[in-house]
Order: structure tokens, then C-alpha cells, then sequence
């Protein structure tokens, strides 16, 4: 319960910042290029974040899981502090790649769930993990649209007094789950985070699936990146609007991956499933381009929804591809490719959108969708039972 208290509070503390970004960014720097910064931020943030999370992983074998969550934990606490008062466009950047280091510490909770749990529970407790993680990030916008509209900064020290909760719930609840050793060998190797993507060259037969998989995930990446800019271009929108369409987009989102994800699979099939849940988000898409009323943003999002079961559909279909032993390569793999895209998603489409808002901001959601439309030939490339190679005799 307390790791799951932390997932939430955690996932609170990261989505109260998207609905004041821009805004935050023009109060320092009174800049004219708000959409390509914002763009450099997040990427910067999920470089960091794909580059020590093995990195605090491995930390935490030697180390105990303890001791990384809590000095995660108070680094963030200080960093959003730092980051309320920062009076330079400079400080903010590097406190965002410093948020991104420190939000790392998600690999620490899996871990802890891993150790604490038997084979037969981890599958249910996994899930609650990335509810409570949803639940959080649902939160966390409205929020931060609400105290954004009273002062910018404001959503900066909830997120830090947030942490600072996470921190004490740690220090004082949380037991050690994995002591660490302290003749534990020490290999740097572990720590190289492309690693897994030299393994995945090995995947041949697996090319089309990741190929779809890094589609959808760098046009996800889109969300995040310009919503709260083309609302308030094109809407003129305050913090608490683009913070309550942000939830909305949020609670049905993960409405359908909980109770839609399963049924349409069973009658469709993953493939089919897949297609579906395409179809719908390449409709939103192109429905959100042409908008011109603040009101479609939110009568979009069941369609938004329903194309949400495409992810999870694509994931259930890759696990059939290979055998049970390779799971855990396989899924590090993935994991891996989701945080490429996060890091290159947000640069692509801040830079696109600096370019086209003066002419019409919702060419952004067209290009997505065109983006999108390249993953549908992929679908031809996918088998019903594919034999994946064992690479180099492992």
C-alpha cells in the first residue's frame, strides 16, 4: 500500500506541471519560441529518465531498495522547490532533466513489487501499480490547472510537499524488501541503457510489431507535448480548462484500457483489436484538426478512448510472438522503445507546431495522424505465430 500511495502521489506531482509549462516558460523568459523549449524540456526529461533507470536498478540490488527510493524521493522534493523560485530559463531546464533522474525511481517500485510478491500476485499488483499510476495522472493536471490560474509557480511547491509526503511515508512505513550486499559485484555493463536495443537487432521476425509499437508511442508522445499550447492558442483556454480536459482525456482513457481492453479482444482478436483502436484515434485525430470549438476537445475523448485499447492489444499480440523464456528480454525491449520515443516525440512535434501555429495550429493533430497512417502497412507484416531466433546461442 505504501508503494502504491508513492506511485500515485509521484504520478500527481509530474502531471501537475504540464497544464503550466508554457505559461511558466513565458513568465522567465518572455520568450516567443514557448513550444520549441517546452519541446527540449520534455524530451531532456525522458532522457534522463531512460538513462538511469537501469542505473538506479542496479543501485538498488547493491544498495537495498530503501535507501535509492529515499534519496530519490528527496531529491525530487528539493528539485521542485528549486525549480517554484527559479528565477532563469536555465534552472528550469536543468531541474526537469534533474525530475527526470529522480522520477527513475519507478524501476525501484517495480522491483520492490517484484520482491514482495509471489509469481501468482505479481500480475494482479502490476496492475495496480499502473492504476494507481493513471489514478494519479488524472489527478494531477486539474490540479495543477487549478492552482496555475492562482499563481504560475504554485504547482511546483504542491508537487514538492507531495514528495515530501512520499518521503515520509518511505522513511517511516516502508519496510527494506532486498538488503543490499555489500561484496556484490559491481558491473558497469548493466548499467549501458542500449543494451536491450543491441538485442532487439536480433528480433527479426518481431520487426513490424516494434516498428507499429514505436509509431503509436511517438505519436502518444504528442498529447503531453502540445495540448495545453493549441488550447490556449486556439481556444484561448486558462490553466483549470486545459487541466479539466486533460483529466476528462485521462479518466476515459484509462476507463477503456481497464474494462474495454479485455472484451474487445476476446470478440475481435488482438489484431483486430488493434486495428480498431487505430482506426478510432486516427478519427479523433483528424476530428481535433478541423475543430474550431473548445467544446470538441472534450466530446473527443470516448473516441480518444476507444483508441486506447489499441496499445494494450498491440502488447498482448507481441507477447504471443515468443517464447515464455524470452518475456523478460522482450519487455525490456519495449521499454526501451518507449522511452526513445519519449525523448524524440516531444522535440519533432514542439518544432513542427512552432512552425505551423501562426498558420493553423490544428495541422499539428493532421500530421500526427499522417505519422499514424505508416504503422497500417506494418499490419501486413505481422504473423499469427512467429519463431523468434535465439540470439547468439543464449
Amino acid at each position: 500500500m505504501v508503494i502504491l500511495a508513492a506511485v500515485t502521489l509521484d504520478a500527481i506531482g509530474i502531471g501537475l506541471i504540464f497544464p503550466i509549462l508554457p505559461a511558466l516558460l513565458r513568465d522567465v523568459g518572455h520568450m516567443t519560441q514557448v513550444a520549441t523549449t517546452l519541446g527540449i524540456m520534455l524530451a531532456l526529461y525522458s532522457a534522463c529518465q531512460f538513462l538511469f533507470s537501469p542505473i538506479l536498478g542496479v543501485l538498488s540490488d547493491r544498495y537495498g531498495r530503501r535507501p535509492v527510493l529515499l534519496v530519490s524521493l528527496a531529491g525530487a522534493a528539493i528539485d521542485y522547490l528549486v525549480m517554484a523560485f527559479a528565477p532563469e530559463l536555465w534552472m528550469l531546464v536543468l531541474g526537469r532533466a534533474i525530475s527526470g533522474i529522480t522520477s527513475a525511481n519507478m524501476a525501484v517500485a517495480t522491483a520492490y513489487i517484484t520482491d514482495i510478491s509471489t509469481e501468482e500476485e505479481r500480475a494482479r499488483r502490476f496492475g495496480l501499480f499502473h492504476a494507481m499510476f493513471g489514478v494519479g495522472f488524472i489527478i494531477g493536471p486539474v490540479l495543477g490547472g487549478v492552482l496555475g490560474d492562482i499563481w504560475v509557480r504554485a504547482p511546483f511547491i504542491a508537487a514538492a510537499a507531495l514528495n515530501g509526503i512520499n518521503l515520509a511515508l518511505a522513511l517511516f512505513v516502508l519496510p527494506e524488501s532486498r538488503h543490499g550486499k555489500a561484496g556484490a559485484k559491481f558491473d558497469f555493463e548493466t548499467l549501458n541503457p542500449f543494451k536491450p536495443l543491441k538485442w532487439a537487432l536480433t528480433f527479426k521476425a518481431l520487426i513490424p510489431l516494434m516498428a507499429i509499437f514505436v509509431i503509436m508511442n511517438f505519436v502518444g508522445t504528442m498529447y503531453g507535448t502540445i495540448w495545453a499550447l493549441f488550447s490556449e492558442d486556439r481556444f484561448q483556454w486558462n490553466g483549470l480548462m486545459i487541466g479539466l480536459s486533460l483529466g476528462a482525456f485521462g479518466v476515459f482513457h484509462a476507463g477503456a484500457q481497464a474494462f474495454l481492453t479485455g472484451p474487445a479482444v476476446a470478440r475481435l482478436g488482438e489484431r483486430w483489436a488493434l486495428v480498431v483502436g487505430m482506426a478510432c484515434e486516427l478519427t479523433a485525430l483528424v476530428i481535433l484538426g478541423v475543430a474550431t470549438q473548445g467544446w470538441v476537445m472534450f466530446a473527443l475523448a470516448p473516441l480518444f478512448a476507444l483508441g486506447g485499447i489499441g496499445m494494450p492489444a498491440l502488447q498482448s499480440l507481441t507477447t504471443t510472438q515468443v517464447d515464455s523464456e524470452k518475456q523478460g528480454q522482450l519487455q525490456g525491449v519495449l521499454a526501451s522503445l518507449v522511452s526513445l520515443a519519449s525523448v524524440f516525440g516531444p522535440l519533432f512535434f514542439s518544432l513542427v507546431y512552432f512552425e505551423v501555429r501562426g498558420i493553423w495550429p490544428g495541422i499539428i493533430w493532421i500530421v500526427g495522424a499522417g505519422i499514424y497512417l505508416l504503422a497500417l502497412p506494418l499490419m501486413l507484416g505481422i504473423r499469427r505465430r512467429l519463431v523468434v531466433p535465439n540470439p547468439a546461442g543464449e
